[in-house]
């Protein structure tokens, strides 16, 4: 009893200590000059009204322009400008002024008038209109774009690994960064925390997360199990085979973000086609093509709907059925076209069969060697699923729903940690950021606002016209940009071309970007994140997929349910 005692004793002075150093700290830090300090307040945007994060502010004054105070916007635009209690009183009237500029803009002053030089002289805060700044083109500008088209380029003729590829072109940018700042500021792109501030790694950590997770489940032999499963439900035939993985894959990726769902199915179907004695590819290509499209048709099946439905305020059920009976159709076309560019493949078995004797070693392999890690593991994977499908409720990326189901599995099954890490894929983890890194450039110097700007005047307030150009240039453009970033650029755009063009007030022109940006992933292999997670696991079993095949593959597909789509979407709203 005493002992406890003591304890609360000790445990009270502790937190009376902690409440003292805290009270002292803030009483030292409180500033000597009672005097009020006023606030200069306002908001800088680009020409499409965005919001430009990392401006510089500063209040000057005088022919030299001496800083008297400064500070940088915030992600939002705003900033706010905390001027001493008092500062250098000047005689002659519009000598104070306002300079805001940032890197790739051109710069602005603003003259404050002798009534506001007054009122922030009584301690009066002001609130400043809005400014535009507008963009410069200078050498980072053409060093970020030819940066960006070597990149391509490496990667569709496979000179170099996909990876290096990206690696190489953002380690350019960075020294072209530094060491060419010294000479002209025009040298200048982003430094090393500008770059990192373009990855995603929302879509990192769910990669990672789920890689931990896929490598535990695939130890408890499930995928085996499965490939055998699946071609008991086929029969043998493997055209019926391809339909059941697509149906399979394509729904799941309504539910679940299109890298989750590949990172899942992608490790069963290299095992049921290996197990049958087909290329994997046969299965995988199709199997990722209806990934991309099937998840247009809910809020949560792309993040590029996540960005759209949140800019546009478009409800989880208004996704549903705008857009489901458009991706059946492009389905539909997607399964006919799938079984006729692979019907060799799919025809490599003899006519009579699988033999007596491969039926009974997928028999044999099929087996659940850790039934309790299974066990444990769905557990696990259903709290994920539900997490995945209702987190956003809570504010809750698809990472940290990763993240949690990994470290939980690990707590839960202790497996060689080691070993676990090992099975990360990290090639494509690192090809994702330095690709990132490559986007952000373009991003940064202006290529994607530019070529949004270019949509816009073409468009004028045609809506027909802006149907077909909004749908078909998003799809084109997204087999050689990643559709993330140009989904993100071309909201603020479809934002003012739906305000201005008569009938486009139904949100018709952002289901069309939905459409275009998503769809058009199946045109190249970097347009969309999970065709490079299929093929980073599916080279690890031994089979590339190059740029180029995939374009073989993909972009015919591209122009066939991007059709399909875009029938349905003419006949829903016009």
């Amino acid at each position: 009893m005493k002992s406890r005692r003591s304890l609360v004793w000790v445990a009270l002075l502790l937190v009376a200590g902690l409440i003292w150093f805290v009270h002292q700290a803030a009483a030292q830090e409180k500033p000597q000059n009672s005097g009020l300090q006023p606030i200069i307040t306002g908001f800088v945007h680009d020409h499409q009204d965005q919001p430009i994060n990392g401006v510089a502010v500063d209040l000057v004054a005088g022919a030299d322009r001496q800083a008297i105070a400064n500070t940088d916007t915030q992600p939002d635009g705003r900033y706010a400008l905390i001027l001493p209690a008092s500062f250098p009183a000047l005689p002659v009237t519009g000598q104070y002024q306002i300079r805001i500029q940032r890197a790739h803009f051109q710069s602005t002053l603003i003259p404050l008038s002798a009534t506001q030089a007054q009122d922030l002289k009584a301690g009066r805060s002001l609130v400043l209109p809005d400014v535009t700044l507008l963009r410069r083109i200078d050498l980072s500008f053409w060093i970020a774009t030819l940066v960006f088209i070597a990149m391509l380029v490496l990667i569709a003729t496979a000179r170099l690994h996909n990876t290096l590829s990206a690696l190489v072109g953002a380690v350019l940018l960075l020294a072209v960064s530094y060491f060419g700042r010294p000479i002209a500021e025009s040298l200048f792109v982003f430094d090393f925390l500008g770059a990192l501030n373009y990855v995603d790694w929302n879509v990192i950590f769910l990669i990672l997360g789920m890689m931990i997770v896929i490598a535990v489940i695939e130890r408890t032999g499930i995928f085996q199990w499965l490939a055998f499963t699946a071609y008991r439900i086929s029969g043998g035939r493997t055209w019926l085979l391809l339909i059941i993985l697509m149906i399979i894959t394509g729904v799941t990726s309504a539910f679940l973000d299109n890298v989750t769902t590949m990172l899942l199915m992608t490790p069963i179907t290299v095992q049921v086609a290996l197990s049958l004695g087909l290329n994997p590819l046969a299965l995988l290509m199709p199997e990722v093509m209806a990934s991309n499209v099937f998840g247009i048709s809910t809020l949560i099946g792309t993040p590029t709907n996540i960005l759209i439905g949140s800019y546009a305020n478009i409800s989880f059920d208004k996704f549903l059925t705008n857009l489901t009976p458009g991706v059946i159709l492009a389905m539909l076309a997607l399964g006919i076209y799938s079984l006729w560019v692979y019907r060799r493949e799919l025809n490599t078995q003899p006519e009579e069969g699988v033999s007596i004797a491969l039926i009974e070693k997928l028999e044999e392999r099929a087996q659940i060697t850790q039934p309790d890690h299974l066990k444990k593991a769905g557990w696990v994977g259903l709290g994920m699923f539900v997490l995945f499908i209702f987190g956003e409720r809570l504010q809750m990326l698809p990472s940290v729903t990763a993240l949690m189901g990994a470290t939980a599995l690990l707590l839960w099954i202790r497996p060689d940690i080691e070993e676990m890490i090992e099975a990360v894929d990290w090639t494509t983890l690192v090809f994702f950021i330095a690709l990132f890194i490559n986007v952000g450039a373009i991003e940064e110097v202006g290529l994607i606002s530019f070529i949004a700007d270019g949509i816009g005047r073409l468009v004028g307030t045609n809506l027909v016209l802006a149907v077909f150009i909004i749908i078909w240039f998003g799809a084109i453009l997204s087999t050689v940009i990643p559709n993330i970033p140009f989904t993100a650029a071309m909201l603020p755009v479809i934002g003012f071309l739906s305000a201005t063009i008569p009938g486009a007030d139904n949100n018709v022109l952002f289901f069309c970007l939905a459409v275009g940006s998503a769809m058009g992933g199946n045109g190249s292999l970097i347009g969309a994140s999970a065709n490079m997670v299929t093929a980073g696991i599916a080279e690890r079993a031994g089979y590339h997929i190059t740029y180029m095949y995939f374009l073989r593959k993909g972009f015919p597909a591209l122009l066939i349910t991007v059709t399909m789509a875009t029938i349905w979407i003419l006949i829903r709203f016009l």
